[in-house]
């Protein structure tokens, strides 16, 4: 009877075996980005000398060059920290995308979003690639559950190699070390249980002690199967959950999306992989040659402020004495040569070294896209702060450019997030959001206005259901001191024209709609609004806005 249980079980202890050699594998061909991400955390912590040293007992200066390239980067990035606008595709979706505008920053806030983001941020600088990862956690909410949002680690995460996509991969598994005894407790497993749980996992050079003994490596294995995603959980050979074995509970597989509960956000990317490279991989070079003549020239100096002095063999000087600075008088035994005692002359460095140390910081500066002016320094004889500005604007565009495909990671992160909303806020809950003109509101969410609906029939033909769609618009939550400054001078000159007096809407629409700037269209829908008129909400990059007669007032949407 066992046997037949064990047959009838789409996931048990063979194919447990199977996944634990395909991890294994893609583990093998992970082994170079391994090593890779690991040395660039040593150049980021500044003891690149301990991979580049022959003698550790020699002093070795390590500059912070390219650690402040990616400082700058991540001040950038974090200037520039994200938020969502949802828009509707559909017109009957316009209330749902408003609500859904309101509540997705909620959720980001109770996961600790911008930690996250920063944390990302802080590892994509750094290797070229972070990863966000978007869980339903059913512990959240004292069992309700809600969506965690966490920074994963490439070293603990696994894919087919030769896919620049991950969600092409055939596997993808996530390494976790969990403790034993939470093990034993919860899933009531044996320390023969976890006893094959041996998969050797890539770890970081620690200051301190890391103690893994008491520790399980856990793996969690996503798979598809149909087009259906499925997930495994197990230790060792042990198998602790698997949705393929529950189909009642899991007729649609583990996530409604079918997709891979990872978004990759990639700084230079690298044909062939989903990872990329960083900013420590560009300039590791030039930093390791900024600090071998950081190096001589240091030893040049220390040898020329310490002097040596050759002393001949058959000399009478009291050679303890001569070494002792304090003393004031140094005995001879007889006459003193002026060969008896000859200083060691050093050559002071040639400039032309020098010259080239500061190319060096140049040439990183230059390949960084990390000159002066982007953090706050100027060239000689720039003072205006309108000068100043466009500098910092013109130096900006690489980190501009690296925010853009932030955003395009955050993009999938939001969209996934509304998928486990559809999938999981069954039961209403309640969130504190922020309403119109800044006032407080408590409301409450399910997943009923965004479910699939049906379309009802059409000359006697069932049109099936249609889901919600929604488009994703990413703005700066941020600006700098600079931009809010320019921004607000811009709403004072628009007051100071004229440009809300209703008489001179006209005129003032006109002129708004070849101009450009941040929320434009909703300046233009309330100087729409004081002139009487009502204006076509904005709905996506491209709209026209449009005016109607006053007696529409009533189809004005909030």
């Amino acid at each position: 009877m066992k046997k037949e249980t064990e047959v009838l079980v789409p996931i048990g202890k063979d194919e447990i075996i199977k996944a634990r050699q395909t991890l294994m594998r893609y583990k093998s061909d992970k082994a170079n980005l391994e090593k890779k991400i690991v040395a660039n955390e040593d150049w980021w912590k500044l003891r690149h000398w301990e991979q580049l040293r022959s003698d550790k007992s020699e002093y070795k200066p390590a500059s912070a060059w390219l650690w402040n390239v990616i400082v700058s980067k991540h001040a950038d990035a974090m200037d520039a920290f994200p938020e969502p606008n949802l828009l509707p595709r559909s017109e009957d979706d316009r209330g749902e995308a408003k609500k859904l505008s309101s509540i997705i920053p909620v959720i980001l806030e109770q996961n600790e979003f911008e930690k996250v983001y920063s944390e990302l941020q802080w590892y994509k600088l750094k290797q070229g690639t972070g990863v966000y990862g978007i869980f339903w956690d059913q512990t959240k909410n004292q069992g309700l559950g809600d969506i965690s949002i966490q920074k994963v680690d490439l070293l603990s995460l696994f894919w087919e190699s030769g896919v620049s996509n991950i969600q092409k991969s055939k596997n993808l598994f996530h390494v976790s070390l969990c403790d034993r005894e939470e093990l034993t407790e919860k899933y009531g497993l044996c320390d023969e249980d976890m006893a094959a749980a041996d998969i050797d996992i890539t770890k970081y050079r620690y200051d301190d002690n890391v103690d893994t003994s008491g520790k399980a490596m856990v793996v969690d294995w996503y798979y598809r199967k149909g087009g259906v995603l499925h997930f495994c959980k197990f230790t060792g050979n042990t198998l602790l959950f698997a949705s393929e074995n529950d189909p009642e509970n899991y007729p649609c597989g583990w996530y409604d999306h079918g997709l891979y509960p990872f978004v990759f956000d990639t700084l230079f990317s690298i044909e062939g992989t989903p990872c990329g490279y960083g900013y420590i991989d560009i300039g590791k070079d030039a930093q390791t040659q900024i600090d071998m003549l950081n190096h001589s020239i240091i030893n040049n100096a220390m040898l020329a402020s310490k002097p040596r002095y050759f002393i001949r063999g058959d000399g009478a000087v009291n050679e303890e004495e001569f070494a002792d600075w304090t003393r004031d008088f140094v005995h001879t035994n007889g006459n003193l040569g002026k060969d008896s005692i000859l200083q060691i002359d050093v050559n002071p460095v040639n400039p032309i070294y020098v010259t080239m140390l500061n190319n060096k910081i140049d040439e990183l500066k230059e390949t960084s896209g990390n000159r002066d002016s982007t953090n706050g320094g100027t060239a000689s004889g720039v003072t205006a702060a309108s000068a100043i500005a466009a500098m910092q604007e013109a130096g900006g565009k690489l980190s501009r450019d690296s925010n853009r495909g932030s955003y395009a990671a955050y993009k999938q992160m939001i969209l996934m997030c509304i998928e486990l909303i559809r999938q999981f806020y069954d039961i209403p809950r309640q969130f504190r959001i922020l309403g119109d003109m800044g006032r407080i509101e408590f409301t409450s969410y399910c997943n009923k206005g965004i479910s699939p609906r049906h379309q009802g029939t059409d000359f006697g033909v069932d049109m099936g259901l249609r889901t919600p769609v929604f488009d994703i618009e990413v703005s700066p939550q941020r600006s700098n001191p600079y931009s809010k400054m320019s921004q607000n001078e811009l709403a004072l000159q628009f007051y100071n024209l004229g440009f809300f007096d209703p008489a001179r809407a006209d005129m003032a629409l006109g002129c708004l709609e070849m101009m450009d700037f941040a929320r434009k269209e909703a300046v233009m829908q309330r100087i729409s609004e004081g002139a009487g008129r009502i204006s076509v909400p904005f709905t996506g990059k491209g709209d026209k806005v449009s005016l109607s007669a006053p007696n529409a007032a009533e189809s004005v949407i909030p």
